[in-house]
């Protein structure tokens, strides 16, 4: 049987899902971060079926959503986009060491994924946390630099009146280089990777993450399986039944003893 339990660490809240009959035991750890605008909840599907393939799973809350929500209307909610995606990698850190140090997370095979803002994540986390062994990106990008850009750009399109200065653009600018994996490709260090990104997405564009897969596939001559690329040419920003399934065979092989 499959359980979900609500858990708090450092009073953030979280879901954990294993499979009861293992619950005590040490075994393959994945952490699984939501998009912009959703909660921890809206992922319990991927949760599930990992969790009967025996791995022990957690859905944190990112700040600002769900449980830590602060009333923040949406359009508000975009000016904190990049504090958001920054504060979860740091958080992430805080799952992995709870886990260990309980004896309840295998070290060597710790798995993260992430849709959209979560996938973006995901893909920061890579530049900071060699404990990843595996990873998943739904829908995300790593091309930190770039999309803030591309975002800045979109706005002025809109007419949104924009309230940054330049000087204040290139502060953000400068801080998100050390997360952007564009730019420090060699962080990945052949380690398995997976990519999920529908051709008709609005919100991130298909662009930036293929144009990262193709620059990053003569790295992996020697690996060439754990380097993969699906895209989907009739989906826009929702994740496949078929990229749901491959998120948990991805994980099953690079993971599973």
């Amino acid at each position: 049987m499959i359980v979900v339990e609500k858990s708090l660490l450092k009073n953030n809240p979280y879901l954990h899902i294993v499979n009861k009959s293992d619950q005590q035991k040490k075994l393959p750890f994945i952490i699984f971060n939501h998009g912009f605008t959703s909660a921890k909840e809206h992922n319990l599907h991927y949760a599930y079926l990992l969790a009967e393939k025996g791995f022990r799973v957690i859905l944190p809350e990112a700040i600002y959503h769900g449980e830590r929500g602060k009333g923040l209307p949406e359009k508000n909610l975009y000016s904190h986009f990049w504090e958001i995606v920054i504060k979860t990698i740091h958080e992430l850190n805080d799952y992995k060491e709870y886990y260990v140090n309980e004896g309840l997370a295998d070290q060597e095979q710790i798995g993260l994924a992430g849709t959209s803002m979560g996938g973006i994540v995901t893909l920061g986390a890579l530049t900071k946390y060699k404990w990843v062994k595996a990873a998943v990106s739904l829908m995300g990008m790593p091309a930190y630099e770039e999309y803030l850009h591309w975002q800045l750009e979109q706005m002025q399109s809109l007419g949104v009146n924009l309230s940054f200065t330049n000087e204040q653009i290139e502060e953000q600018l400068s801080y998100l280089r050390q997360y952007d994996l564009s730019l420090q490709p060699e962080k990945l260090e052949n380690r398995p990777l997976l990519f999920w990104h529908g051709k008709k997405d609005p919100i991130v564009p298909y662009h930036l993450t293929y144009k990262f897969y193709q620059t990053i596939k003569e790295n992996y001559q020697q690996t060439p399986a754990n380097l993969h690329f699906i895209g989907d040419a009739q989906a826009d920003h929702k994740v496949s039944r078929e990229g749901l399934k491959a998120t948990v065979e991805w994980f099953e092989k690079h993971l599973l003893k």
